[in-house]
């Protein structure tokens, strides 16, 4: 009497299947050589640091303000 809806059918192969092996360890080659690549550029291009750390700035950073409100306190 009516027409009885079909179910959809998709083409879907499943990138981790067992046909699949040779590509994937061909894939994880691959992402292996551009991890190994990148990481020599980036160690090729980064830039040397200023030298100082974080501590010395604080300390030389104190350093200035309490001579900073010695000359004030003292000239005026």
């Amino acid at each position: 009497m009516f027409k009885q809806r079909k179910h959809k059918t998709f083409n879907y192969k499943s990138r981790f299947s067992k046909g699949n092996e040779e590509n994937s360890n061909d894939g994880e080659q691959t992402r292996k050589e551009f991890v190994s690549r990148w990481n020599d550029k980036r160690d090729s291009s980064r830039k040397v640091g200023f030298g100082m750390s974080i501590r010395t700035l604080i300390l030389v950073l104190v350093l200035l303000l309490i001579c900073m409100y010695i000359l004030e306190k003292k000239y005026i």
